[in-house]
């Protein structure tokens, strides 16, 4: 059997669907159009679906046709991102304010074809489940399932989900045990001063000042409290303050970002902003109000399951496509709400053209037929006992999952 060559065989239905999705774009949990036809595609197959989780989320449950209790879990987003594309493609977004600008709808497509396949060759022992997720871009919509009873209905042992990487060489397939992804946690500071005449600072507190104060003492956190083999990055994005030149304001908000590669560097970095907030506050004798997240960890890989990436890739694209120890992104991704919560791996499968979120990106169909063979050879894999299956050995001791429903 050759898995992908007979997915390549199924480009052009996979492209159709892919097309469909990204001519009609809809933003987080507003997916109810890309969610319908989802389950339209899994229900014709015979798999048994479940709407609505998580608020447009669906989930696809196939029983393979060797006895088994195992069950494992592949994920794809379906969201969009709220802004125009510009990409010149005949199937281009019908709607100015929503555009596929970093391949969701691709990925959406490429586990459709996963499903499709493994619906037509369930020669797996146990359970696949195939979870579409609503709301990636906002960083909610996998924390969302998940409340909704996500494992409770869908009760994986383990899961994987993959994402376009226009960084990495288009057709090899990236993976690395441990962060991939970055954490990412919003940040909004006020700075509450006292206003006065440009001409007379003296009467007030200047907040554009302390404002400018706080941004470079954030710098200081990567730069002398964060491990230097770690790796972190503190962005203020926008200033708000002032209306006049020889008006001083009352107040000055920063927006920004927060990125981590670890869990201990994360809780370091949003500890270290408080106190430079709180710092700064009393040094200059006015009120900060300092507000981070709901952001999201790293998203970081377990070790087993990214072997199990690795041997899958050396069967479907060979040793010499794969990237064992691929560089990292500085994205982020709320898959890793998922991954704390089951063992599993996300990885990378390289594309051409400009990077995502970029307004005249393209995803490359290309790249599905090997992205849906890497999830059927994971599941082949990984339900039919041709590999080991062991448990994570360092962090959170997993247990066994009861049988599926």
């Amino acid at each position: 059997m050759d898995i992908l060559a007979d997915l390549k065989r199924e480009l052009s239905l996979l492209a159709s669907w892919r097309h469909d999705f990204h001519a009609h774009p809809e933003i987080g949990f507003q997916e109810t159009r890309t969610a319908a036809k989802v389950a339209g595609l899994l229900s014709g197959w015979g798999i048994g679906i479940r709407t609505g989780v998580g608020g447009t989320g669906v989930v696809g449950t196939l029983q393979g046709r060797r006895a088994g209790t195992d069950a494992i879990g592949f994920r794809a987003d379906m969201d969009a991102l709220p802004m125009t594309g510009r990409a010149e493609v005949p199937y281009r977004s019908t709607r100015p304010d929503a555009f596929h600008g970093c391949g969701h709808d691709g990925h959406t497509a490429t586990l459709l074809g996963a499903a499709k396949y493994l619906a037509e060759h369930p020669d797996f022992a146990g359970t696949v489940h195939f979870i579409f997720q609503p709301a990636d871009e906002t960083l909610r919509g996998s924390p969302a399932m998940i409340a909704d009873g996500l494992f409770t209905h869908a009760p994986v042992r383990e899961i994987y989900g993959l994402h376009n990487n226009p960084s990495l060489t288009p057709g090899k397939i990236g993976i690395r045990e441990g962060a991939i992804l970055s954490g990412c946690d919003p940040l909004r500071i006020a700075v509450l001063g006292i206003g006065a005449h440009g001409a007379q600072p003296h009467h007030g507190i200047d907040p554009i000042v302390v404002a400018c104060e706080l941004v470079g003492l954030l710098q200081t956190i990567v730069s002398r409290s964060l491990n230097a083999l770690d790796s972190g990055v503190v962005t203020i994005g926008t200033i708000h303050g002032g209306t006049a030149p020889n008006v001083i304001p009352d107040q000055v908000v920063l927006e920004g970002t927060i990125r981590s590669m670890s869990t201990d560097g994360r809780a370091m970095m949003l500890r270290r902003v408080r106190e430079i907030c709180n710092g700064v506050a009393n040094s200059f004798g006015v009120n900060i109000i300092c507000e981070i997240g709901p952001g999201c960890p790293p998203t970081i890989n377990h070790a087993a399951q990214s072997a199990a990436v690795e041997r899958a890739a050396r069967r479907i694209v060979g040793p010499e496509n794969l990237v064992s120890d691929v560089t990292p992104l500085m994205a982020s991704e709320d898959f890793a709400f998922m991954l704390q919560e089951r063992p599993g791996a996300y990885f990378f499968v390289g594309q051409a053209g400009q990077n995502c979120h970029h307004p005249e990106y393209v995803f490359d169909d290309e790249i599905m037929p090997i992205g849906a063979a890497m999830f059927v050879q994971l599941a082949y894999d990984r339900l039919n006992g041709s590999e080991p299956k062991q448990t994570e050995s360092r962090g959170k001791q997993w247990e066994r999952e009861a049988a599926p429903d």
